[in-house]
């Protein structure tokens, strides 16, 4: 498979329905309980820092980027990013996240936060988000609760709970 390129390009509507596909093979029903699910209730990803991988016409990949605030801060919630599982450990998960968060950066986003491995999402500049400093609906392992500042010092007076940005409300 490495002779085979893999192309990231922004998610389109027409890629929706096999992007759920993909989430109900790697996540499962249980998907919907989660905390992070609640914030995507009401306000729908962002097409233009949501991307797909592929190899050749093959969904490999996808991530997907929502708008939330963390009290009054506007903020960008990354996830779901799932891989399909034969071509994880291939990079494509790290494509994915490099270009969702150069993405964001370049529309002038200053952060990130996701619920996810801090050994993993680390080598792309997530840090835990202290204790007690932002807060999530629903029940959430704190441990993973992570934020990347796109912009250095972006997080330093930023605290409270992380809700939907209803300004971007269906």
């Amino acid at each position: 498979m490495s002779d085979l390129s893999l192309t990231i390009l922004p998610e389109t509507a027409n890629d929706a329905q096999a992007i759920e596909r993909l989430h109900e093979r790697t996540f499962g029903p249980g998907r919907f309980v989660l905390s992070a699910y609640r914030l995507r209730e009401h306000v729908d990803h962002l097409l233009d820092l949501s991307f797909t991988a592929r190899i050749g016409t093959l969904l490999v990949g996808s991530v997907r980027q929502l708008p939330v605030m963390i009290g009054d801060t506007p903020a960008l919630m990354l996830g779901p990013l799932t891989v399909e599982p034969p071509f994880r450990g291939r990079g494509v998960g790290r494509a994915l996240l490099d270009r969702a968060l150069a993405d964001a950066k370049a529309k002038g986003h200053r952060l990130v936060i996701l619920v996810g491995d801090e050994p993993y999402y680390s080598r792309v500049g997530f840090k835990v988000i202290p204790k007690g400093k932002a807060t999530m609906p629903g029940p959430v392992d704190y441990n993973r609760l992570l934020v990347a500042e796109l912009v250095e010092g972006a997080f330093t007076d930023v605290s409270g709970p992380i809700g939907p940005d209803w300004s971007k409300a269906r």
